[in-house]
């Protein structure tokens, strides 16, 4: 059964900066670009029925489209580090999409996240990466920042379990007001979606 996450994708400019600060950590497995975006809500492995709830109840989120900036770089886990991410600037926008999806999803009975919302991007998975490479790294990229992009929409992406996660599928997308979502993503591919849960 895949794993089901709520996302936003991440445009073609911004992955190409994002893969610029690829390299130069040892132990790092560094993310496909195609395969980059921001998680919003984990939902898990879940029954096709209650996907198509959850499906259903995020046809209601209306907010409006917003910008967002990528920036600063960041390593989860201190003590030992096991992934490098990109960090965003201040949205409240995006906190309230976010607060809205996982309001939706508790209500549904998903379970709650017990990780405090950080947006993020993740950049590599570590294996036995030294925390003073790690701090080097971060360090030398530390004044990382992207073009801001236009927020148009969110989706529904599902993963099989692999090493690293990935291959993410497109399963259903959601326009937010007053965008031209047009324009196509680097992630929205043609494994772009009919809904899993039918």
């Amino acid at each position: 059964m895949p794993r089901l996450f709520t996302a936003l994708e991440i445009p073609r400019d911004a992955a190409l900066s994002l893969s610029l600060l690829r390299g130069g950590l040892p132990g790092a497995r560094w993310m496909d670009v195609e395969n980059y975006h921001m998680t919003l809500r984990f939902i898990g492995d879940i029954e096709g029925h209650v996907a198509d709830e959850i499906a259903g109840a995020l046809d209601r989120v209306r907010r409006p489209s917003f910008s967002l900036t990528l920036s600063g770089v960041g390593a989860f886990g201190s003590k030992k580090p096991h992934s490098v991410y990109a960090g965003t600037a201040a949205s409240p926008d995006l906190n309230a999409l976010q607060g809205e999806i996982d309001r939706i999803c508790q209500r549904l009975g998903i379970a709650p996240d017990p990780r405090k919302f950080t947006p993020h991007v993740t950049l590599a998975r570590l294996r036995h990466s030294n925390p003073i490479d790690v701090a080097h790294y971060l360090s030398a990229r530390g004044n990382f920042a992207a073009a801001p992009f236009r927020v148009g929409r969110f989706v529904l992406m599902s993963s099989r379990d692999s090493v690293g996660g990935g291959p993410y599928v497109i399963e259903e997308t959601w326009p937010l007001a007053g965008a031209d979502n047009r324009a196509p993503s680097l992630s929205a591919t043609a494994s772009e979606a009919t809904r899993i849960m039918r």
